[in-house]
């Protein structure tokens, strides 16, 4: 009788044991698991911020092109209505 409870105790104690390795192995595979979404987003978000930057770059690139662009025509009509007022001034004096 007492050899027998002590065996029902022992496989009490060892099924308890299986259950709390189980239990801990599946936190550690969740633990684990929410490690790797974390980095996952982390690397998404440093993806988008790296895209949101090149994309910055890209658009102040273009602004200022397009400013230069600007800049070369303003100057190019500046000096032609330099011009034409020379032209005016000679033709007025000829006159």
């Amino acid at each position: 009788m007492r050899l027998a409870r002590q065996e029902e105790l022992l496989a009490i104690a060892v099924a308890r044991d299986e259950r709390r390795e189980e239990r801990d192995r599946i936190k550690s595979e969740v633990r684990e698991r929410q490690q790797e979404q974390a980095r996952a987003e982390a690397e998404e978000a440093a993806y988008q911020d790296a895209a949101a930057v090149a994309a910055r770059a890209k658009i102040e690139a273009r602004e200022k092109d397009d400013s230069l662009i600007a800049q070369v025509i303003k100057d190019d009509a500046a000096r032609k209505a330099d011009r034409d007022r020379r032209y005016a001034n000679r033709k007025a004096r000829q006159q």
